[in-house]
């Protein structure tokens, strides 16, 4: 399948997990696709080699979403090695796993912020881009809605 031929992917949080499988699976179907990541470049180098392994197309960007300044920059390097972005997929965030006696209401506070300032940072940036940095329109999916089940 090539429906995404020609079309270019950014997955934020791609290096793990889902974020990694949407990753593959859009370059399954012809995306080129760049592998966010925030702290785990050897997962992320993974996630590319098998890409690339099966035929596709991928790079891994290195960018902290947490910080919202970083999406700007991320943007840029995707659009200059990839072209422009057709499809950004915001699946970064930080999830704390721990025992329930050690949750705290902080721990609680953490977890919104830490997946919609990813979200909003690469949301933002894309509509406030140059039109040479995301094509319109711009496909997006929210962070792990792309998880939930249909029925």
């Amino acid at each position: 399948m090539s429906h995404l031929k020609g079309k270019v992917a950014l997955v934020t949080g791609a290096s793990k997990g889902i974020g990694a499988a949407i990753a593959r699976e859009l370059a399954a179907h012809g995306a080129a696709v760049a592998v966010n990541y925030s702290g785990s470049k050897d997962a992320a180098d993974k996630v590319v080699a098998a890409i690339q392994a099966a035929g596709g197309k991928a790079i891994a960007v290195q960018a902290n979403l947490s910080d919202a300044a970083a999406a700007a920059p991320l943007v840029e390097v995707v659009a200059k090695q990839l072209g422009p972005i057709n499809i950004l997929v915001n699946n970064a965030g930080v999830y704390e796993f721990a025992p329930l006696e050690v949750v705290t209401p902080e721990s609680f506070r953490r977890q919104p912020s830490s997946t919609l300032i990813p979200t909003a940072a690469a949301s933002s940036t894309s509509v406030r881009s140059p039109p040479q940095a995301f094509q319109r329109p711009l496909s997006t999916v929210p962070p792990k809605a792309q998880s939930t089940p249909s029925r």
